[in-house]
């Protein structure tokens, strides 16, 4: 039988666009997207894309930063495969006609964010770069060879071998879709929280269509929180971000009576990685105090930043002559399915990139401006690797759809996770939190919660953005990985395995 496509990508967002736009005219490829076209997180991401393009800077200081961000939990090779093809990556972006920031000279400007210790961030419209990503991705994607198709992904079919399943294709709104590939392109997690810098649609459904076809996660128990989101009475879900591009044009965090709060905490102070300063504004907040973003010496705040003063203005708050109150939100997933440096998976024919996907760049705390990069570079990588070849099929027999999953409680989950696997965790709180969630309806959001749950849980130590309070040191002799897969009962089972500092 001929399958309908080669290869089906599903999402929309800078992984999925890229991976479709790589495999144009050399397979016959369908992207599958539920709700708008190019949507997802990547379009709302204000953060750069970073490259070591200055000439101060090479790719090996660019890796250093990355790895000490990650608290000893990145995958070296991994990361030198995102730091050296950040440059060509770039490339590609501007060869599709992306629009970035430039200087009097005619230069890409480049700027610089938490972790990092040279300037080599990339934007584009100041603070809108992930609009103008998605924007020149979507453009060449509706231009190319390629069938869109605007649907749900419910489950993934498999090949009916007892020995070793294969993803053959997609269920997409009822409908069969086969391929001798299919790349999940899902994003994070961000609906299953709260309060969020994601769309509420973007809520884990990748890793539980994974997990419920074999595959295994590692790392998802390193939840990002980015420090600087707006932070006003009765806002909720998905919230503004307020860029850590502002503190790396010299903004400063401080406290309700103005004092300095990031000023002897780390020696980068105010641009310390993301977990260090989530940590110390929560660490505030939890006296009763609030704390602020202090951008008002910033001259040319309105051209560089039109985007956060648009978000402050809804909100009545007006950065040019008043501080930004803020505070963290979820952000980002670090950990996720895991996957080889190509963008496989441990089951036949599935792959995944973008932030769905457990590269091993970022370890236990992504580095500022790794996200839209690392997506583009490993996209085109896995392009490359399933244009040269496609899995051949291991079993014959007729594709079956891995079992269906009820909508879950979204609300019962938001508060689950909230107080079981937030910046601040402990074993108690993590077992009342998986608790709850094993009482709701399946689903894949209630898979990719429990997941979570059962990985912090598994992690007996503090480290970059999982943090606990019971065990609130990093312990040098836990250098392993924190691999989950699903058990026979339905639910999560976590496994400590595997050194962190992993290669491929």
């Amino acid at each position: 039988m001929r399958d309908a496509y080669e290869v089906i990508v599903v999402g929309s967002g800078v992984a999925g666009l890229s991976v479709a736009l790589g495999l144009a005219g050399r397979r016959r490829v369908a992207l599958v997207t539920s709700g708008e076209f190019a949507g997802g997180s990547t379009r709302w991401a204000q953060g750069g894309l970073a490259a070591a393009i200055g000439a101060d800077d090479r790719p090996a200081l660019h890796a250093e930063d990355t790895v000490i961000a990650g608290v000893g939990a990145c995958d070296h090779d991994a990361v030198a495969v995102l730091t050296d093809g950040a440059a060509p990556g770039l490339v590609g972006l501007l060869d599709l006609g992306a629009d970035f920031d430039r200087d009097a000279e005619g230069h890409l400007a480049l700027t610089r964010e938490g972790g990092h210790h040279r300037r080599r961030v990339v934007h584009a419209g100041g603070d809108a770069t992930g609009a103008e990503v998605s924007r020149v991705l979507a453009a060449a994607v509706r231009d190319a060879p390629i069938d869109v198709i605007t649907a749900d992904v419910t489950d993934l079919l498999l090949s009916s071998s007892t020995y070793r399943p294969q993803v053959t294709g997609v269920i997409a709104d009822g409908v069969e879709l086969t391929a001798r590939a299919v790349v999940l392109a899902t994003g994070g997690v961000g609906g299953l929280y709260p309060v969020t810098t994601n769309p509420a649609e973007v809520a884990g459904e990748g890793l539980g269509l994974a997990l419920r076809a074999g595959a295994s996660l590692v790392d998802v128990e390193f939840v990002q929180f980015h420090p600087t989101a707006l932070a006003v009475d009765g806002i909720a879900g998905q919230i503004p971000l307020v860029t850590e591009a502002l503190r790396g044009e010299g903004a400063v965090l401080i406290d309700g009576g103005g004092a300095r709060i990031m000023a002897d905490v780390h020696p980068l102070a105010d641009l310390a990685p993301r977990d260090v300063v989530a940590r110390r504004i929560d660490q505030v907040r939890a006296t009763g105090d609030r704390v602020f973003l202090d951008a008002t010496r910033i001259t040319d705040l309105c051209d560089r930043f039109p985007t956060v003063i648009a978000a402050c203005g809804r909100y009545g708050v007006d950065p040019i002559v008043s501080p930004i109150p803020v505070a963290p939100a979820q952000h980002y997933l670090c950990g996720g399915i895991r996957t080889d440096l190509w963008g496989a998976t441990d089951v036949a024919g599935l792959y995944a990139v973008g932030e769905v996907a457990a590269t091993g760049v970022h370890g236990a705390n992504r580095l500022a401006s790794n996200s839209l990069i690392e997506g583009a570079v490993f996209a085109r990588r896995l392009a490359d690797r399933l244009a040269s070849a496609l899995p051949q099929r291991r079993a014959a027999g007729d594709a079956v759809a891995a079992p269906s999953a009820a909508a879950g409680d979204v609300a019962a989950i938001q508060r689950a996770m909230a107080s079981g696997a937030g910046i601040r965790r402990s074993a108690q709180q993590l077992a009342v939190s998986r608790r709850a969630i094993t009482a709701l309806p399946s689903s894949d959001r209630a898979l990719a919660a429990d997941a979570i749950l059962a990985a912090a849980a598994a992690r007996e130590e503090s480290r970059g953005c999982h943090w606990r309070e019971d065990f609130p040191t990093t312990d040098a002799t836990f250098q392993r990985h924190v691999v989950v897969r699903l058990g026979a009962d339905g639910r999560c089972e976590a496994a400590v395995a595997g050194d962190l500092e992993r290669t491929a």
